[in-house]
This record gives structure tokens, C-alpha cells and sequence, in this order.
């Protein structure tokens, strides 16, 4: 056995294990709000609408499109005192309006902006924690990659999220090694790894049939 290798994979499991164990944590809780679907204040109803008039709205923002035109939006957010992830958003040709949802883990504010009288129209309510976990747990997700990540704090927690799935790896595979390297625990993991593996491929191969 190298023992300098043994040390430094030794140091290196438990150091990033402690690193990745709140959001291990955070994954892990948000798995029975997402099973569930419980969460305290999920369907609480939105607060008072209120109306912020006189929007500088960009420039062609009618025309925009995809991420161009999400990107834009973060701007008139900005203007009218509001931050979070933008959502799908809905353009009405007809009343010359786009409606979309603004996502802060916790609270969701649905803000509706006419282009013509160039006001806004929001409302907004709390979601609760068990939702707060739930919109973490799922971002970065699958749908409307082009526009996703569009706020700078959500962009963050997607590079933690993948971070944490590469340590996660990372500890897994070095947990092996630092089983297989002492003798006294073969066994022991031998029946551990054997038990789990019977219970995921059975998991599995019920699932399918």
C-alpha cells in the first residue's frame, strides 16, 4: 500500500465530504417535499396586486426572443425594484403584453408587463421553505435550458450543484479505495456492497416490469 497516496485520499474524502455535506443535506430534505408534495405555504394566495407605472422598457423588447429577451427583462426588473429567476414568459400579440414568473427559492412573483401603457402589474407570495428546497433541488433542471440560470445567484448554485455531484463521485470512488486498502473491513464492505446493489438492482428491475 502507497501510504502517501492512502494519506492524501484519506485527507482529501473527508475534507470535501465536510464541504458538500450542506448541500448533500439540502438535496436529501428536498427529496420528501418533492415525493410528497407537501410544503407548508405552497398554496398560499398571492398577495395585493400593485402596478408600477412609467417603466423604461429596452428598446424592440416586443421583438426579443429567447435569452435575449429574458435578459432584457432582468434589466426592467431591476428598474422596478424586483430580483429573482425569470421563468416561462408569455407574450399575448394581441394586448401587447408578456407575463412571466419571477423565482426567489421561498417566494414566486408573477409580474404582467403592458408594452403599450408601459406599466407593470405584480403580485407576489410566499411558497414556504419545503418549496424553497424543492425549487433548489430541481435547478438546474431539463426544461428551457436556453433561458435558465438567468439570475446571478441561481447561475451560482448550478456551478455548487455540479460541484457537489463530482465530489460526490469523487468520495465514492475513494471511499472504495480507502475500504479495499484495509483488510480488517473486506468483509464487512464486501456484504455492504452486495446488500446495496441486490436492493438497487431489484429496485429496478421491479420498476421496469
Amino acid at each position: 500500500m502507497n501510504k502517501r497516496l492512502y494519506t492524501i485520499t484519506r485527507d482529501l474524502h473527508l475534507y470535501f465530504g465536510l464541504f458538500i455535506a450542506p448541500f448533500v443535506l439540502v438535496f436529501c430534505v428536498s427529496v420528501f417535499f418533492l415525493v410528497h408534495a407537501w410544503s407548508p405555504g405552497a398554496n398560499e394566495p398571492p398577495g395585493p396586486k400593485r402596478v408600477v407605472s412609467d417603466v423604461a422598457l429596452p428598446e424592440d423588447l416586443e421583438n426579443l426572443g429567447g435569452r435575449a429577451r429574458v435578459d432584457a427583462l432582468q434589466i426592467v426588473l431591476a428598474e422596478i425594484g424586483l430580483r429573482g429567476e425569470i421563468g416561462y414568459v408569455g407574450h399575448n400579440v394581441n394586448k401587447r403584453t408578456l407575463r412571466f414568473p419571477v423565482v426567489v427559492p421561498g417566494r414566486e412573483t408573477s409580474v404582467e408587463i403592458d408594452l403599450a401603457a408601459r406599466t407593470a402589474a405584480i403580485s407576489q407570495r410566499d411558497t414556504g421553505l419545503g418549496d424553497a428546497l424543492v425549487a433548489l433541488h430541481k435547478s438546474p433542471g431539463p426544461h428551457l435550458v436556453d433561458i435558465r440560470m438567468n439570475w446571478l445567484p441561481m447561475g451560482v448554485w448550478r456551478w455548487l450543484a455540479d460541484g457537489t455531484v463530482y465530489l460526490l463521485l469523487f468520495i465514492s470512488i475513494s471511499g472504495v479505495y480507502l475500504w479495499a486498502v484495509l483488510r480488517a473491513e473486506r468483509r464487512i464492505g464486501l456484504a455492504l456492497i452486495g446488500a446495496g446493489a441486490v436492493s438497487f438492482f431489484g429496485i429496478i428491475y421491479a420498476v421496469i416490469h
